[in-house]
Formats: C-alpha cells, sequence, structure tokens
C-alpha cells in the first residue's frame, strides 16, 4: 500500500471511531500494521503519527475510560475540521481589492477565488465564470465600497455617464457587486428608474454617498440576468445603433449577441441596436464587418471607430 493511502485510511478510521483505539485495535482493522513483526508494525505507526501531526492532523491520545487503565488515540472532528468561512463586510471588501491585483491563471487567484466562494449572500454573484480582473478597470476603493454596501443593503447616490455621454446622480439600493467579462458592476434597484438596473463601476463620476438602509433584492433575483454573457455585452441602457448593409444585415444581426433590430430603411439598410459595455471592445468586432457597418450611437463608440481607423492609416 502506498504510503499516502495509509495515512488517509488512517485518519479516516480515526475521525470516525466512537471511542479512542488502541494500537491493538488498529492494528486489527488496518491491514498494512498487520505485519510479523511487531517492532516493526510500530515503528511505522509511529512514523505516521509523526507525519500526520506534522501536517497539522490533531491526533491525540487519550483514557479511553474514566479510570485510565488503557489509552487510545483518536482524532476529534471539532479540531480536525475547518470552521464555516464567515466574512465582515470590510474583509469582503479586501477580498473585492485583493481579486482586482492578481494575474490569470495564477496560484494567486485560485486562492482568492476559494476565498469568495465562502462568503454568504448574493455579494459574489456572478463569479464563477471568467477571470476575476482581467481588464479590470474600475477603482480598488470603488469596488470595497461597492462590496460593503452590497453586503449591508445600503442605498447610495452617486454620479454615473452612460456610453452617450450623459451623466445624471443615481439613487440605488445596492443589491451586488458583480464582475463581468473584465469589468466590476453594481447592481441594484434604480430609485428614479423604478426597476432592478446594472451600473459599471468605471462609468462612476462620483465616488459612493451613503443614502441610508436601502432594500434587499426580490426572491428569486439574478444578478447576472441584468448583465448579459460576453466579450462586450452588458444589459439596460446601455445599447449602441448600428447601420447594416443589405448584404450583411440577415446574418450580422444573429451574430451580433444581444442584437435587436430596430427598422429597415429606404436604402435596405437595416438599423439594429446592440448592448455595449465597453467601446474598446466592441470597435474591433465592428471593424470586421469593413464599409458594411456604420455606427450611428454612441458618438463614444463612433470616436473609437475612427481612432482605430486613424492609427491604421498611420
Amino acid at each position: 500500500m502506498e504510503p499516502l493511502e495509509r495515512l488517509l485510511n488512517l485518519v479516516g478510521l480515526l475521525l470516525e471511531t466512537r471511542t479512542p483505539l488502541t494500537f491493538e485495535q488498529i492494528r486489527e482493522t488496518l491491514e498494512p500494521y498487520r505485519q510479523e513483526n511487531l517492532d516493526s508494525a510500530k515503528r511505522m505507526f509511529e512514523r505516521d503519527k509523526d507525519i500526520l501531526r506534522e501536517y497539522g492532523v490533531p491526533l491525540e491520545l487519550v483514557d479511553t475510560d474514566a479510570w485510565g487503565t488503557e489509552r487510545g488515540y483518536v482524532i476529534p472532528k471539532d479540531a480536525y475540521y475547518l470552521p464555516e468561512i464567515s466574512f465582515t463586510p470590510e474583509e469582503l471588501g479586501a477580498l473585492f481589492v485583493a481579486a482586482q491585483g492578481v494575474r490569470n491563471d495564477t496560484p494567486a487567484e485560485e486562492a482568492v477565488r476559494k476565498l469568495m466562494a465562502g462568503a454568504d449572500g448574493g455579494v459574489l454573484a456572478g463569479l464563477a465564470g471568467g477571470p476575476l480582473a482581467s481588464g479590470s478597470d474600475a477603482r480598488g476603493p470603488l469596488v470595497m465600497g461597492v462590496a460593503s454596501a452590497a453586503q449591508g443593503h445600503r442605498r447610495v447616490r452617486f454620479g454615473y455617464r452612460t456610453s452617450k455621454g450623459t451623466v445624471s446622480d443615481r439613487d440605488v439600493d445596492v443589491y451586488t457587486a458583480l464582475f463581468r467579462a473584465g469589468h466590476w458592476y453594481l447592481v441594484g434597484f434604480d430609485r428614479g428608474r423604478g426597476e432592478a438596473r446594472s451600473f459599471r463601476l468605471s462609468r462612476f463620476t462620483t465616488d459612493l454617498a451613503d443614502a441610508g438602509e436601502g432594500s434587499e433584492p426580490p426572491e428569486g433575483f439574478r444578478a447576472a440576468d441584468l448583465v448579459e454573457a460576453g466579450p462586450w455585452t452588458a444589459a439596460g441602457e446601455e445599447r449602441a445603433t448600428l447601420a447594416l448593409s443589405p448584404d450583411i444585415a440577415w446574418w450580422a444581426t444573429g451574430s451580433l449577441m444581444g442584437a435587436r433590430h430596430v427598422r429597415t430603411r429606404d436604402d435596405g439598410w437595416a438599423e439594429v441596436t446592440v448592448p455595449v459595455a465597453d467601446e474598446r471592445e466592441l470597435a474591433p468586432i465592428l471593424l470586421q464587418l469593413g464599409p458594411d457597418a456604420v455606427v450611428e450611437d454612441p458618438p463614444a463608440l463612433r470616436d473609437e471607430i475612427v481612432a482605430r481607423l486613424e492609427a491604421i492609416l498611420d
């Protein structure tokens, strides 16, 4: 038997026993210790005990009865198993900030993922897929503030700029912070619009201002439904208007995730809208369509297209 298998069997036996087991009882139960030479069996058992204790396994030698006539081995479950992970809002914020600082596919990212998986509630909704920090452009303190507000179900106010460049003040009950396709989002109930919406943190024009107690998300609420999957998309008001030539309109509309047909113009070109979270990621996709696609709105996306074309000319 391999040493690791022997050690695992010993741990399993001493975890599940109802009463402490003497060496003789262990030897009768586990085959590796049944060798003919008793001294060799004892030396093997002593080595195994030392290895387990070196790795932090709380193997204890205790009395088997109230009179102390005999002693046996046991591994107390309450000392062996780790307690349930719980985080304070401050600790959650620290994990969010830590997630911002790791590179993709590193032990640090995996460690942050495992810690975050133990957090209670919906604060970490949407983090199961995709990298934790790839391309993220949100400020660390802002991410921490949103995480704390979500944990405490707070109501916040902040300035926000849409993809069209419109800036307005928002009053939102924070439900959760969500990471998707390289960007952080605040998801909550927008009191001014009367519905749940998502807000990309990189579009915030001010810091968060606490406005008191907020509301909890309704039963069955899924924050991820408000942020569509995909490398460039986001739900809500962030949509771009495109004009597609008759040659590509039929298949381009179906291939652009979240595209909605608005109308067909007299010249045969189709007007469609597509969700857009980041102009820098949508622009190269539209450039592949060449002159058969024209960006009509928002201006920020048009500017990104123009800048890339000018760079190619240069």
